[in-house]
C-alpha cells in the first residue's frame, strides 16, 4: 500500500545536557501535522551533529505518529537516520516493528520525504499484517 501527502513541521531547540556542550549536538523536539491520506500528528526527538565541513552533517530522530491512515485508526513510531554529506543527503525513515496500535497493529513499511520550495512532502509506502 502507498500513502501520500503532505506535512508540516515544527523543530524547537531543547537545552542541552549538561556538560555534552564540547561534543557540538543538537537536540530538538518534532511536532509534525500530516495531511492526505495519513491524517495524523506526531511527537519526537532529535539529536543531530553537524560535520567539521559545511553541508556534512549527521541526525537520528523517532517519533510517534498518531491519528489515521486510509481511515485506520492507531498509532505508531517512525525511526529517522540521515546523513548530508558536503551537500548530497541520504535518509530512511522506516517503521519501527511492532510499534502499530489499534487498526494499526502490525505495520511495517518506509517513508520518503522531499522538501521542495519548504513545503514538505511524504510518500509512505507500507502494509498491515
Amino acid at each position: 500500500m502507498r500513502a501520500t501527502g503532505s506535512f508540516e513541521v515544527s523543530l524547537t531547540p531543547q537545552t542541552p545536557t549538561a556538560g555534552i556542550e564540547p561534543a557540538n549536538l543538537g537536540r530538538m523536539s518534532i511536532n509534525k501535522q500530516f495531511h492526505g491520506e495519513l491524517e495524523a500528528n506526531s511527537l519526537g526527538e532529535m539529536l543531530s551533529a553537524m560535520g567539521e565541513v559545511q553541508g556534512s552533517a549527521g541526525y537520528v530522530a523517532i517519533e510517534r505518529v498518531t491519528g489515521t491512515l486510509h481511515g485506520k485508526q492507531g498509532s505508531f513510531v517512525l525511526q529517522h537516520h540521515g546523513v548530508m554529506h558536503r551537500g548530497a543527503p541520504q535518509l530512511s525513515v522506516i517503521v519501527v516493528p511492532d510499534s502499530g496500535t489499534e487498526e494499526l497493529a502490525g505495520l511495517n513499511g518506509s517513508m520518503q520525504i522531499a522538501i521542495e520550495q519548504g513545503d514538505h512532502t511524504y510518500v509512505f509506502d507500507y502494509e498491515l499484517a
